[in-house]
């Protein structure tokens, strides 16, 4: 099973200044463990810019197949194969 994942708004920079990847999963997961699980393995700085406590940072837009995820459950939402997850932040420096 694998997940395709997309970064922009500056999110690519804490990801190695990657934009795609193509994200192997074992199992399924939530979309809040697919956080968690982004965050342990492919993220490289500043964490606190991606999650605050135990979730997305504030100021991020999460599609899942061009959907805003709230409509999908939001964390709950169980990450399908082949999935198209977008992380987008709304957040900029000024």
């Amino acid at each position: 099973m694998s997940v395709h994942i997309a970064f922009s708004g500056g999110l690519e920079d804490l990801f190695n200044k990657q934009r795609n990847l193509t994200v192997p999963l074992e199992s399924q997961l939530t979309l809040k463990q697919l956080v968690f699980h982004l965050k342990d393995r492919y993220l490289q700085t500043r964490p606190e810019l991606f999650m605050s406590g135990d979730s997305l940072r504030p100021g991020i837009i999460v599609l899942v197949n061009d959907m805003d995820w709230e409509l999908c459950g939001k964390d709950d939402y169980v990450v399908q194969d082949r999935d198209a997850i977008s992380f987008i932040s709304t957040l900029h420096g000024g």
